[in-house]
């Protein structure tokens, strides 16, 4: 990703600014979702087709990680090491979710549609936090 598609997608040509963007954004949408699973676990299991329980544990810890991320993003400065964290974690509940889908969940078809999106959504935070991250670190090392 060029410094120019950065800048326009963070609306700022700060990599400062934009790497604190994306990561309130993507505390905004996990404790968004997060919510959702704790307050509507039943309904939203059940259109999933997933576990109610397993919903429940999901939301919390959701909420709780987007607690962590929002903080940070709330930081004059990141630090470097948490924010590759943030990219790694994010990383990684992508690709464990695609692998639950393969081996362990039988989600709805509506299930199965939402756990690659929100995969893949959240791939996406880790990859414009890296991007981010690495132009902050260019500009100023």
């Amino acid at each position: 990703m060029s410094a120019a598609q950065l800048s326009a997608l963070a609306r700022t040509s700060d990599p400062q600014t934009a790497l604190r963007r994306f990561l309130a954004l993507d505390a905004v949408v996990t404790g968004a979702n997060g919510l959702a699973y704790l307050t509507a676990s039943g309904p939203l299991g059940r259109f999933l087709g997933v576990g109610s329980t397993l919903l429940l544990e999901l939301g919390a810890f959701l909420v709780v990680y987007a607690a962590g991320v929002g903080w940070l993003a709330s930081r004059p400065r990141p630090a470097a090491l948490p924010v590759r964290a943030v990219v790694e974690a994010n990383l990684a509940w992508a690709l464990l979710s695609c692998v639950a889908l393969a081996l362990w969940l039988s989600p709805s078809t509506a299930g199965g549609v939402w756990t690659v999106l929100q995969a893949l959504t959240v791939a996406g935070f880790a990859a414009l936090q890296h991007v981010a991250l690495k132009a902050r670190q260019e500009t100023n090392p």
